[in-house]
């Protein structure tokens, strides 16, 4: 059953400016955006490591030979932040551009539901009043637990509300940390991918820009792997921080689907007008199982072994770097390769980014909280972040 489309006036204000000089459709193509979004996989999980200053911040056992490459082929950001240490604040946060401070908990669902305040601007919503042939899908994990959909805030195709349920093959929680499952389609990472291409091959054929979101289940619990990369693991010697052979062969298996989305960007001719953001959604977890909750916050050194998140201290659910500093790449038009930035950025920005990038030159809301990064993108990393506050809040 189709969902009703909620129209933001914000967007309405932006479609009236459609033909002005500052959105100037005439002149430009505009670019294509593909924001992939994986799941707890901690800052020092790639293969390629995202600050060359430091050894650590390379795995020891992990390979991502497509984040690798899509490294390579962009910019890495050594000092980008998830909103928040948990999954559903960062998802509203980078749709809203506004920290989860901000935001709420309890209170966001009827602060930010179209039904309740239909202005409050969103990032498919942005692209549709730029430009009103933009296409917008979001695939995977939802999760804003707000009882809002995907197409509530401009998308026009989605799986739906989901969580990390739809993601998992387990049906209790006591054996989550440790049961291993083996599937073709590791957390759905190929299906979300196949419907992710799907979707771009559909819109190049019409002639529409586009947004796809490309929200992964992986690397999450519960563990899913295929058998062959479940096998190689079991045979590489284990490294200090991280030896568990289902993670990595997760990791790995949606690290491969990545690499289907950078090849059907080049055989489809728009890898010179597509711009492709990965990010976590925050930090992993400190160990395989967790630690109690009292002791998330002790110092390293109390531990008999290194944290998963190491040279960063502790992981998910804390404010320390290892629960809310994430890989973040960015790979597109006007980025020169293998470049690296040590300015910080947060999920905040991106739409406030992509909105330049999409070459929007009005004012966005003065509500809105993140700021753009894009001259530091075009800057070979050097610049700084324009927000209303000269810091980053978390909550």
């Amino acid at each position: 059953m189709k969902r009703a489309r909620f129209i933001s006036p914000f967007l309405w204000f932006l479609c009236t400016l459609g033909s002005s000089s500052s959105f100037a459709q005439e002149r430009i193509v505009p670019p294509n955006f593909i924001f992939i979004l994986t799941d707890d996989q901690g800052w020092s999980s790639t293969s390629i490591g995202m600050d060359d200053r430091f050894a650590r911040s390379k795995s020891d056992f992990f390979e991502t030979p497509s984040i690798d490459r899509l490294a390579m082929e962009g910019m890495r950001f050594s000092n980008a932040y998830g909103p928040a240490a948990i999954c559903s604040p960062t998802r509203r946060s980078i749709l809203f551009g506004q920290t989860p401070a901000r935001l709420g908990d309890e209170t966001f669902p009827d602060t930010h539901h179209p039904r309740t305040n239909s202005a409050q601007l969103t990032l498919p919503g942005l692209l549709k009043g730029i430009n009103s042939s933009y296409k917008a899908a979001h695939f995977g994990k939802w999760d804003l637990r707000a009882e809002i959909f995907p197409e509530d805030l401009g998308f026009d195709e989605s799986d739906g509300d989901t969580r990390n349920a739809h993601g998992n093959l387990m049906t209790a929680k006591d054996d989550k940390w440790e049961a291993v499952f083996l599937t073709n389609d590791p957390k759905r990472s190929s299906s979300i991918t196949r419907r992710g291409i799907n979707f771009m091959e559909r819109q190049v054929s019409q002639g529409n820009p586009f947004y796809l979101q490309l929200s992964h289940y992986a690397p999450h619990v519960d563990m899913q792997t295929r058998e062959a990369s479940l096998e190689k693991y079991r045979n590489k010697p284990k490294g200090a921080r991280h030896n568990n052979p289902a993670w990595a062969g997760m990791l790995e298996d949606m690290d491969y689907t990545i690499g289907q989305v950078l090849d059907k960007v080049a055989s489809l001719g728009i890898a010179g007008n597509t711009y492709i953001i990965l990010m976590s959604d925050n930090g992993s977890v400190e160990f395989l199982p967790p630690v109690p909750s009292l002791q998330k916050l002790k110092h390293p050194d109390t531990f008999d072994q290194p944290l998963r998140n190491a040279p960063l201290r502790a992981g998910k659910w804390t404010l320390y770097e290892g629960g809310i500093r994430v890989p973040f790449i960015v790979k597109g038009p006007g980025i020169k390769p293998g470049t690296m930035s040590h300015e910080q950025v947060g999920g905040w920005d991106i739409l406030p980014t992509i909105a330049i990038l999409a070459g929007y030159t009005g004012s966005l809301p003065e509500y809105l909280d993140g700021g753009s990064f894009a001259s530091i993108l075009r800057s070979e990393g050097k610049g700084e972040v324009l927000r209303k506050n000269d810091f980053l809040v978390f909550h």
